[in-house]
């Protein structure tokens, strides 16, 4: 079976790891990279879009990157248990148009026995921002 360490129950210190290698996956800003921290059957809520299943947060992810040019993010863990993490987010990009964003959120996120993330809950609000207010 395939396994994605750390592994449940967690930790302080392996709750930090688990939020420190998600925000280095997603910077890479390879879709199939990131893909591979999920179950096949994954369950997203982004925004207000339902994400199933490895194959579609492949394509969301793909999609998103074509969207969000010079995307950097930053995550800090918030509260765990034995196996769910909760996340406070910050993430930075630019739209086709050259206009710079700000996104703020949260992610509850739920892990298998595996290390998998089976579910992951993402609340987001964009705020426009001009390039000399940059932080990441």
């Amino acid at each position: 079976m395939e396994k994605k360490f750390p592994l449940p129950p967690f930790t302080e210190v392996t709750a930090r790891e688990k939020v420190q290698l998600a925000e280095d996956a997603w910077n890479s800003q390879d879709p199939d990279k990131v893909s591979k921290a999920y179950t096949e059957d994954t369950e997203w809520r982004n925004r207000s879009q339902f994400v199933n299943g490895r194959e579609a947060v492949v394509a969301f992810l793909t999609d998103k990157w074509q969207k969000e040019k010079n995307y950097k993010l930053r995550k800090e863990l918030w509260a765990f248990t034995d196996h769910r993490i909760a996340v406070r987010f910050e993430y930075e990009y630019q739209n086709a148009q050259g206009q710079w964003f700000r996104a703020y959120g949260n992610e509850n996120w739920e892990f298998n026995e595996h290390g998998l993330m089976q579910k992951r809950y993402a609340s987001i609000n964009d705020l426009p921002i001009a390039a000399n207010e940059r932080r990441l």
